[in-house]
C-alpha cells in the first residue's frame, strides 16, 4: 500500500453517500455549510488524519459522522454471507436477491444485517484467509446486473453451467465467474458509456494508493500459475523496483483488468449497502484480526511482519487446544511487527479500519483476545500445540485509532480463551462482546453465557459462523461428548443430556421449537442487540452449517433457498422484535 499527499490542508475530498464514484470536495471549518461543520463539530481527527496521509475512502463521510456508534436503545439483526443468497449463478451475489433480503430484514423490524469478511478469497474458500484487507470478491459480482449495465448479453447468461442448487461449487463458479468478468472487460472496451468510464477512472484516482499493488500482485499471481507471492522469482518475491516496473508494464493490460473488476465489485456493493441503508438497515462487517500470508498486503508491506528474509514466516498464528481442535487451530497467518507498526503510530491500521467503515457500518474485531496477547506458532510446526503466549500492544493501537479517527463502532469478538488482561482492554475501550447462547448450557448459574449474567454493553448471538445451528447443536447435544463437534444430528432421541436438561429448565420450555426458544432469549436479554444466523431463524439442521473450524472441507457453502424468506416468517420475527423493544425507532 502506498501512501500520497492530496490537496489543501484544509479541504477533504469526500466521495457522495449516495455514489460512491462522484467525488466532491468539503471544506472544513466552522463556517462551512451545514455538512462540512458536521465534519468539523464530530470528525476534526479524522480529516487531520485523511489529509496528512492522503488516503481517500468511499463513503466514509457517511460511516464517521452518522452511523457512528451503536446507540440503538435495542436492536436486533440477522447474520447471512452475501455468498448464502439463493440465486441461479452458482454463488450468492449482490444481485436481486440482496435487495430483496434487505426488504426482509426491513420487514421483520430488524437493524443489522451481519455479514463476513467480504475480501477475496483464497486457500480453502474461507472469508477470513483473504489475498487483501481492502479488495473486494469478485465471486460476489451479480452477471444480472452487468447485463443491465450492457456489460453482457443475455446469451452470455444463458450459457452458465447448470450449478448445484443449495450448496456453492467454489471451483465451477471461479471458473466461470472469471470467464464472464473478462467478457465484461472486453464489453467495457468496446462500449461508448462515457459515464461508466469517468465513474472507473474515478474509482481507480481514489482508489489507487492499494488498488496499484492489489491488481499488480493478482496479474503477477496469474502469470505464475497462481503460486503464492513467496514462490516467485527472487526480484518479484522481495519487490526489485526495476522488476516491479518491469512486470508492471508486461502485465498492463490485466492490471487494468482486475482494477476494474474490483470497480465493479465496489458499484455492486455499494448499491446493495445505500439500499439497506435506506431501509433502516445497518451493515455490521467483519475485521479479521490476521492476514493470509499469500496477500497483497503481506507482499507489500514485509517489514510490517515477523518474516524471515525469504519471505517465509518465523511464527504463525493460530489458537491453542480448546472446545473445537485438541492440537489447537494452526491458521498459518504470518504475525505482525508490532514495533514496526508503532513507529509509524500504527498507520496501516488506521488505514484499514477507516476503509472499512466506508464498506459498512459497523466492525466486528475477529479474535479480539489478539489484540491483548497472539498464539506464535513457530512457522515450521504442523499443529498448534506448540505455541506460546505473546503480549500485543493493543491499547497503544486502539488509542491510536481513536486519535486518528475518534470513537469507533466495534463489537469485540472476545470468545476463547479469555484472560482479564483481555476484558479490561475490551472493557477501557467500550466495545461490547459477545454471548453465545450456545455456550450457556451444562453449567452452573455463573456461566457468563447465560442471560442473566448479561450486561447492556454486550451483543447476544443464539450461535455464530463458526457454531453448528442451533438445531444442530441441540440433537448433537443430545450424545456429544465434551469437546466433539460432529457435523450431522444423531438420527434417533437419546436420554436428556446436562445440557438439555439446563436449558429446559432455564428457559422453561419443552424444547419443541429450541431454535426460536434461544432467539427469544436473546431478544428478551438487556443485551444491547441481539442477533441470530437465519439458519436458526429458518429452523435448519447441521447440513445448513456455515464453518466447521480447524477442518477445510465443505466450509463456506450453505445457500438458503428462493422461497424460504415468507412473509409468516418476517411477521413471527418482527412480533418477537416488537415484543422486546427492538425494532427501529
Amino acid at each position: 500500500m502506498r501512501v500520497r499527499v492530496c490537496g489543501s490542508p484544509h479541504v477533504v475530498r469526500a466521495i457522495c453517500a449516495t455514489c460512491l464514484f462522484r467525488p466532491y470536495y468539503v471544506r472544513a471549518s466552522a463556517n462551512a455549510c451545514g455538512f462540512g461543520r458536521r465534519i468539523w463539530k464530530f470528525g476534526a481527527k479524522t480529516v487531520g488524519f485523511l489529509e496528512r496521509h492522503g488516503i481517500i475512502y468511499q463513503h466514509l463521510i457517511r460511516a464517521v459522522f452518522h452511523q457512528r456508534s451503536m446507540d440503538n436503545p435495542r436492536a436486533a439483526g440477522v447474520l447471512l454471507h452475501p455468498t448464502s443468497l439463493p440465486g441461479k449463478f452458482g454463488i450468492g451475489d449482490l444481485g436481486p436477491e440482496a435487495f430483496s433480503f434487505a426488504d426482509f430484514l426491513n420487514s421483520a423490524g430488524q437493524t443489522f444485517w451481519q455479514i463476513l469478511p467480504l475480501g477475496p478469497t483464497g486457500y480453502g474458500d474461507s472469508p477470513y484467509q483473504s489475498y487483501s484487507a481492502f479488495a473486494g470478491n469478485t465471486l460476489l459480482i451479480s452477471p444480472e446486473r452487468l447485463a443491465a449495465d450492457k456489460l453482457l448479453t443475455s446469451a452470455e447468461l444463458k450459457g452458465r453451467p447448470k450449478f448445484k442448487q443449495g450448496r456453492v461449487d467454489f471451483g465451477a463458479v471461479y471458473e466461470w465467474k472469471n470467464k464472464i468478468l473478462h467478457l465484461a472487460f472486453e464489453s467495457f472496451k468496446r462500449s461508448s458509456n462515457d459515464d461508466l468510464a469517468g465513474e472507473f477512472d474515478t474509482f481507480q484516482q481514489h482508489n489507487n494508493w492499494w488498488l496499484d499493488d492489489y491488481a499488480l500482485y493478482r496479474a503477477l499471481k496469474l502469470s505464475h500459475d497462481h503460486k503464492a507471492w513467496y514462490e516467485w522469482p527472487a526480484e518479484l518475491k522481495l519487490r526489485d523496483p526495476h522488476a516491479i516496473q518491469t512486470a508492471a508494464n508486461e502485465l498492463a493490460e490485466n492490471i487494468r483488468e482486475q482494477k476494474f473488476h474490483q470497480f465493479l465489485f465496489f458499484r455492486q456493493w455499494h448499491a446493495v449497502k445505500n439500499y439497506a441503508n435506506g431501509r433502516g438497515v445497518r451493515i455490521i462487517g467483519d475485521v479479521p484480526i490476521f492476514l493470509a500470508l499469500d496477500s497483497a498486503d503481506v507482499w507489500c508491506n514485509r517489514d510490517k511482519f515477523k518474516l524471515n528474509a525469504d519471505g517465509s514466516p518465523r511464527v504463525v498464528a493460530g489458537v491453542p487446544p480448546d472446545y473445537f481442535s485438541k492440537t489447537g487451530q494452526l491458521w498459518g497467518n504470518p504475525i505482525y511487527d508490532w514495533d514496526a507498526m508503532r513507529r509509524d503510530d500504527f498507520r496501516w491500521w488506521a488505514a484499514r479500519i477507516a476503509f472499512t467503515l466506508g464498506t459498512v457500518d459497523v466492525i466486528r474485531l475477529d479474535h479480539f483476545r489478539g489484540f491483548a496477547a497472539a498464539w506464535e506458532v513457530p512457522g515450521t510446526d504442523e499443529t498448534a500445540e506448540n505455541g506460546a503466549w505473546v503480549d500485543v500492544p493493543g491499547r497503544e493501537l486502539f488509542s491510536a485509532l481513536r486519535r486518528h479517527l475518534g470513537d469507533l463502532p466495534v463489537i469485540a469478538e472476545d470468545l476463547g480463551f479469555i484472560t482479564p488482561d483481555v476484558v479490561e482492554l475490551r472493557d477501557s475501550f467500550g466495545f461490547p462482546g459477545m454471548k453465545v447462547l450456545q455456550f450457556a448450557f451444562g453449567g452452573d448459574a455463573h456461566n457468563q453465557d447465560l442471560p442473566h449474567n448479561y450486561t447492556r454493553n454486550c451483543v447476544a448471538y443464539t450461535g455464530t459462523h463458526d457454531n453448528d445451528t442451533t438445531i444442530g447443536w441441540w440433537h448433537a447435544a443430545e450424545t456429544r461428548p465434551v469437546g466433539s463437534v460432529p457435523r450431522a444430528p444423531t438420527p434417533r432421541p437419546q436420554p436428556d443430556s446436562a445440557v438439555h436438561l439446563h436449558c429446559k429448565t432455564y428457559l422453561n420450555t419443552t424444547a419443541a421449537e429450541i431454535n426460536w426458544d434461544l432467539i427469544r432469549a436473546a431478544w428478551a436479554s438487556v443485551a444491547q442487540t441481539a442477533i441470530a444466523p437465519l439458519q436458526d431463524i429458518l429452523g435448519l439442521g447441521s447440513e445448513a452449517r456455515m464453518n466447521l473450524p480447524a477442518s477445510t472441507n465443505n466450509n463456506w457453502t450453505w445457500r438458503f433457498g428462493p422461497k424460504d424468506l415468507t412473509e409468516k416468517l418476517a411477521k413471527r420475527l418482527r412480533d418477537l422484535t416488537d415484543l422486546y423493544a427492538r425494532t427501529p425507532r
